[in-house]
């Protein structure tokens, strides 16, 4: 390994499962082990199996299936569960075994131990898992809050034992910055024999100081950083594995090391892992939330359309996004208006831009979000007005097990005239389309319908986008409601009325 290298050894499938009221089967594992082969992780750890049958299987399917990264399997300083993870490890190409045990104090009464005993345990547990595999790793566990000199001696005598790679964890996010990167010095002056392995650190976010304990940690010497895909996690999670690595690759002026990352990876394993353990990422969360590139910001959005770099350290795409996003809010400026009509197809001259932009604010004014269907409404009513001439009046569906679907509508057309029709469809919006056809003069035909969620919830707000074709002319309606059969009424009449004026 290069001195400069950092192995990034992600524990999602083992540690981040713990996360409570998350639970993943073989099958799902072995989804998101590929996924993290993908995105180039170097060692994955990938289970406890002795823990269950499940994870046991787990555990040898992976080793069976996935290549690339070293495989590995947690087990406690204890013989059953050294090898239960022999086994479950035998077909990997590149296996790993993992071992750990309680160091501090509180965990050695725990166990109802002498220091002793916990340090022949120590022994005996690397000296077995070296009979199963070369590469085994080693943790005292809450290495944070066990005295110095006995840790350092538990160290010296694992890494004698044949452990080539030892783990420091702060089991229970208790350390700061300092304090933990002080420690990983302490430990490379204090342990002889220490060059024989890699230090490598595994953090938990208890305090919000995960990611950066990781990286003092990294500044100290530690070369292997373990960490999970969003931070998921037992109790408040770990580092996260996408914030360490962007951190070091963003930083690398200062901490002149690099990962072998596929970085553009990202996005997608981030949103796997979420919907695999049904939880929601963040908006706000580093790297990989859904506003991580958004600026609403009218200051931010001038900067960011004129030079990236002004409020942006990293691209979107290094991440797998496809591009920053431009939120537009009340606080957004005519500049970041005009760029996103720009890339809707619409060029405005000063008058027509300012005459958009006061409509703008008063939508802004009373939405969390002015959405691209808006701004088309807007510039259509303020600078492309669409003649009303058809107007729906009234509309009543009825539809149900057992019944047939029907509608009847009336349709104001221009001023005077008026037209009641009722018909039935397979289905209400298809009844309420034939009734709307029936009451007007010429023949529509629908080549497309669309229904998305503007809001969330049960009473969401539904809009409906449509394409009407007549005489060799198309339109697109949109319509929204929280009735879905309303919304697509709408939608239709839109779209007639810019049909009727192309006709006209």
């Amino acid at each position: 390994m290069h001195a400069d290298k950092i192995v990034i050894f992600d524990t999602t499938l083992r540690d981040g499962e713990q996360a409570a009221g998350s639970r993943l089967g073989a099958k799902e594992k072995l989804e998101i082990a590929h996924q993290l082969a993908r995105l180039r992780v170097d060692v994955m750890e990938v289970g406890f199996p002795i823990s269950s049958p499940e994870d046991f299987e787990a555990v040898r399917l992976i080793s069976e299936e996935v290549e690339g990264p070293i495989i590995t399997g947690l087990s406690r300083a204890v013989a059953s569960d050294i090898d239960a993870c022999g086994n479950a490890l035998a077909r990997a190409k590149r296996p790993r075994i993992h071992t750990f045990i309680g160091t501090s104090p509180s965990h050695i009464a725990m166990m109802k131990k002498t220091p002793a005993q916990v340090l022949d345990m120590a022994i005996a547990a690397v000296e077995r898992a070296k009979s199963f595999c070369d590469d085994v790793e080693f943790s005292p566990m809450d290495a944070t809050r066990t005295e110095l000199g006995y840790l350092c001696e538990v160290i010296e005598v694992a890494v004698a034992s044949g452990a080539t790679t030892i783990n420091v964890p702060d089991t229970v996010g208790y350390a700061f910055p300092q304090e933990f990167g002080d420690l990983i010095r302490d430990i490379r002056c204090r342990v002889p024999n220490i060059g024989q392995a890699v230090i490598s650190v595994h953090c938990h976010n208890d305090l919000g100081m995960a990611t950066a304990n990781t990286l003092a940690a990294v500044e100290n010497g530690a070369r292997q950083a373990e960490c999970t895909i969003n931070g998921v996690g037992e109790r408040a999670g770990n580092a996260a594995l996408e914030e360490v690595v962007m951190i070091l690759r963003t930083r690398r002026d200062h901490f002149s090391v690099h990962t072998d990352i596929e970085t553009r990876e990202f996005s997608r394993t981030s949103r796997l892992v979420a919907d695999m353990l049904g939880m929601t990422i963040p908006p706000n969360k580093a790297v990989v939330g859904s506003s991580a590139f958004a600026h609403s910001s009218g200051i931010h959005q001038d900067g960011v359309l004129k030079e990236r770099m002004t409020f942006e350290i990293m691209s979107p795409e290094d991440v797998g996004l496809e591009a920053s996003r431009i939120v537009l809010t009340a606080r957004s400026g005519r500049h970041a208006l005009r760029h996103r009509l720009e890339e809707m197809g619409y060029e405005l001259s000063a008058e027509e831009l300012d005459k958009t932009y006061s409509r703008f604010l008063l939508v802004a004014d009373k939405k969390q979000e002015v959405f691209d269907e808006d701004l088309v409404a807007i510039v259509r009513d303020e600078i492309h007005p669409v003649p009303e001439t058809y107007r729906l009046e009234y509309l009543h569906t009825s539809s149900g097990t057992g019944t047939v679907p029907t509608a009847t509508v009336r349709i104001r057309i221009g001023e005077d005239g008026l037209r009641q029709e009722a018909a039935c469809g397979d289905g209400p919006v298809d009844a309420t389309y034939r009734a709307i056809q029936a009451a007007i003069s010429f023949q529509v035909t629908v080549s497309d319908y669309a229904i998305r969620a503007v809001t969330g919830g049960a009473s969401a707000m539904g809009e409906v986008t449509i394409r009407l074709e007549a005489g060799g002319e198309a339109a697109i309606g949109r319509g929204a409601s929280t009735d879905i059969i309303e919304a697509s009424a709408k939608a239709y009449i839109d779209g007639l009325n810019k049909l009727a004026a192309r006709r006209k």
